[in-house]
């Protein structure tokens, strides 16, 4: 087995460790890939070569086999699926996979040597890992050789972050998330609380709320479960609002000072008037809080304002806001980070790469991507240029069309992709947990989790 390459994280992108564990995932999770310090690129495997750049792909009659994030199932399922059928005659089959144990099944697909999978939806923070792993084919040939996919459209703030490592393009972006801070207008009004543009009113919203309904109302939903896709994204929200980065301009940990401390008791301030409790509150029990009126404000993926707006899945339909997410402290920009976002790459033990390519080409167009980040319950947000400017997808997304667009037009926050980044975010998740539930000093959580890093990443 060969070592875990390492290489410098970019100021640009940036993630912290942690040292002592407590995780809430299952063996073959995130936690796995942090115990065993990731999965070398041994084992069977597939093969990695570049694909072909001149590869010309009929996809009629294909059947597709993809590995995919637990809550995109309905975009593949129920939108993607039923395309696919009516336009080629094709099959999509479809695994999900819970968000904490994605990128560690799709390398155990691989160097398993069941290599089942012909398309994996990737976690862009576990491209590294996945690369590492010899888990994706080098598209870049492939990319360079196929004008009609765009590449000028897809979004320049999640382009290169999704699909990019050391000079060479692994995938297509699927899904561009960021977060934004939706609130229940009618829970605002009933108690006299205006939408927060700082990270204080916010807390000040929150106790009063909960305070002043007796608890009949939280003031706050706070995604708080322990795996880098929950926790790890309400920290990275509140250290950007703190005009905070997660390295330095030499790549070295930065959230461990005065911006991250505070983004960190912000999240220990609030738990006690939040809905409870915040560690075992992950991305669906968040979302049915919210649309059902249980709580008034929650920081999130930008596709929820498509559910509160559905009878079907929504009891708030009319009665919510949304706005940026808050700053703090001396920063007065606010600023968004690329949470947890997605690509779609070709597995390296697929049986038809060619074919699984012409999929994911097909899958990340505008067309698809509108299909996708304009429908309720898709999970997808935009990743191209011509969704996100289109009068068709401000009118799916209403009153959130601005909001979603700052975000992903400016300069959101980039996590680290490099091999080990999923266990430096889960080492940084842990200290974080310790230090909300109390066990830990919020400023000993946080260089802990520095000193972690730097021995992980270097």
């Amino acid at each position: 087995m060969s070592a875990p390459r390492r290489t410098p994280l970019p100021a640009a992108n940036a993630r912290p460790t942690a040292t002592r564990r407590r995780v809430l995932s299952s063996a073959l999770g995130v936690g796995a890939l942090a115990a065993t310090g990731g999965l070398g690129a041994c084992g069977d495997g597939g093969t990695t070569a570049g694909l072909a750049a001149d590869a010309a792909v009929d996809l009629q009659g294909a059947t597709i086999k993809l590995m995919v994030n637990q809550p995109h199932v309905l975009a593949f399922t129920d939108l993607l699926g039923p395309r696919f059928e009516a336009e080629f005659g094709g099959k999509l089959e479809v695994t999900a996979i819970p968000y904490d144990q994605l990128t560690s099944k799709q390398i155990l697909d691989v160097q398993g040597g069941d290599g089942e999978f012909d398309v994996f939806d990737y976690f862009y923070f576990g491209l590294g890992e996945l690369v590492n792993a010899d888990a994706l084919i080098d598209l870049t040939d492939w990319i360079g050789a196929n004008p009609d996919i765009a590449t000028d459209d897809f979004l320049p703030s999640i382009y290169d972050p999704y699909t990019l490592l050391d000079g060479k393009r692994y995938g297509l972006p699927f899904d561009g998330d960021t977060h934004v801070l939706y609130y229940n207008a009618e829970v605002f009004d009933r108690y006299g609380v205006q939408p927060p543009t700082t990270w204080d009113e916010y807390d000040a919203a929150a106790a009063k709320i909960t305070q002043d309904s007796g608890g009949s109302v939280y003031g706050a939903i706070v995604e708080g479960q322990q795996v880098p896709m929950i926790l790890g994204c309400s920290f990275i929200n509140r250290l950007a609002g703190y005009g905070g980065t997660l390295v330095d301009a030499d790549g070295r940990p930065a959230f461990a000072g005065a911006e991250g401390l505070a983004a960190l008791q912000h999240l220990v301030d609030v738990s006690p008037h939040a809905l409870p409790t915040p560690l075992q509150t992950g991305f669906d029990q968040a979302n049915s809080a919210f649309l059902s009126g249980q709580g008034a404000m929650l920081d999130t993926w930008t596709d929820l304002g498509l559910k509160a707006q559905d009878p079907s899945s929504s009891k708030i339909v009319d009665k919510w806001g949304v706005v940026t997410l808050p700053v703090g402290g001396s920063n007065t920009t606010p600023r968004s980070a690329l949470d947890a976002g997605f690509g779609l790459g070709v597995s390296s033990a697929s049986a038809q790469q060619d074919k699984a390519a012409a999929f994911v080409k097909w899958a990340t167009d505008k067309d698809r991507n509108f299909l996708l980040a304009s429908t309720a319950g898709s999970g997808i947000d935009p990743a191209r240029t011509s969704v996100l400017a289109s009068a068709e997808y401000a009118a799916a997304a209403g009153k959130a069309t601005d909001v979603i667009r700052e975000g992903l037009e400016g300069d959101p926050l980039a996590w680290p992709s490099q091999a080990g980044a999923p266990k430096a975010l889960q080492d940084l998740v842990d200290q974080l947990a310790l230090a909300i539930q109390g066990s830990e000093d919020p400023q000993a959580a946080l260089d802990k989790a520095a000193e972690s890093w730097e021995a992980e990443l270097g």
